[in-house]
């Protein structure tokens, strides 16, 4: 266990804001944690609990301690002729699981391929891209409950996954340092092609039935040309969350915009009951994609991505999401929401 004070989160958020905490805490193994957690007292609070930092806003210095794993590993703990079940350190990069499943011809995750964050921060956000979601492959999440040190493991059923949302980001929020994430994989490769512009893609390179392989360097490619590089600007990928509307809103909408973008999203009896609208387009139709308010701006080929031009603060990214925010409602009467933890 390492701990260090004062200690510079720079290099842990990846939308580049220069802010501090007070303490930073780093825990290598599920026994680091439980020992980490019998130590916390209130001089150590608030808490914030770190992945990769690829989902993080800072709006400043933190004023309390930042606690981030380290537990790295991945072991098979069973298999079937069927799936396969992978157990991973919450510490890990979440792509490199996904490249390892894919090399290892264990299949599922190939259409969330290159999004960045660890494994840890996958149960908790339940990213997702291209028609597929983390809670489409996990099968249990295992954690240290922060109250107690008690080691607990969590069936994904009792997690409350629904889009980009969980328990853990809701009423369990800070209650658990996750330790390891097992994930079930397919054997028998499904690709999902029929999300965004992946069909397309392919048909360019002259392929019609990809490998798993091709498929995630095709998903790889479209990734790296929609999104910036957080070397070259700071950013947490898609900012916003895309709105899930009911019908009559849709029908609402459609008037205006017979050309509307839109996914159907399908009720427990298989019957289309609500829509997904993309929150980019939205936003490109209030004609901001590729504008800035001071050293915030949103990212010229995708609208869903907010930018760090230079120097930005936290706060003047939240300015201009607020902004973009009453854009969006202004035009189109929906509210959209950050997907961005901001702290």
């Amino acid at each position: 266990m390492q701990i260090y004070n004062d200690y510079n989160l720079l290099h842990h958020n990846t939308f580049g804001i220069d802010a501090r905490c007070r303490k930073f805490v780093e825990y290598a193994s599920t026994e680091d944690a439980q020992q980490l957690v019998k130590a916390l007292t209130k001089a150590d609070e608030p808490l914030l609990l770190l992945g990769g930092g690829s989902n993080l806003l800072l709006t400043g210095d933190y004023p309390g301690t930042v606690l981030h794993s380290a537990i790295l590993g991945r072991e098979v703990v069973r298999e079937t002729p069927e799936a396969v079940w992978l157990r991973c350190g919450s510490g890990e990069t979440f792509d490199d699981i996904v490249a390892y499943a894919v090399a290892h011809s264990w299949y599922g995750a190939e259409n969330l391929s290159l999004i960045p964050g660890e494994v840890g921060a996958s149960a908790v956000q339940n990213i997702g891209a291209y028609g597929a979601e983390a809670c489409d492959l996990i099968d249990t999440v295992e954690a240290v409950e922060i109250a107690t040190g008690r080691v607990v493991t969590i069936a994904a059923s009792d997690c409350g996954y629904s889009y980009r949302q969980s328990k853990f980001k809701h009423e369990w929020r800070d209650q658990y340092l996750i330790t390891h994430v097992t994930y079930r994989f397919n054997k028998i490769f499904n690709p999902r092609l029929d999300y965004g512009n992946i069909r397309a893609a392919l048909e360019e390179k002259g392929i019609r039935v990809p490998t798993a392989g091709q498929l995630r360097d095709t998903i790889i490619e479209i990734r790296r040309r929609k999104l910036p590089d957080p070397k070259d600007y700071g950013n947490a990928g898609s900012f916003f969350m895309n709105p899930i509307v009911p019908e009559e809103t849709y029908q609402r909408l459609l008037k205006d915009y017979p050309d509307m973008p839109h996914y159907v999203m399908k009720g427990v009896d298989g019957e289309a009951d609500r829509y997904k609208i993309p929150a980019g387009w939205m936003i490109e139709q209030c004609g901001w994609k590729g504008r800035s308010l001071g050293r915030a701006g949103v990212y010229s080929k995708q609208a869903l991505v907010l930018v760090n031009l230079g120097g930005a603060t936290g706060e003047e990214v939240v300015r201009l999401c607020h902004t973009v925010q009453q854009a969006v409602k202004d035009k189109f009467g929906i509210d959209i929401y950050p997907e961005v933890n901001i702290r």
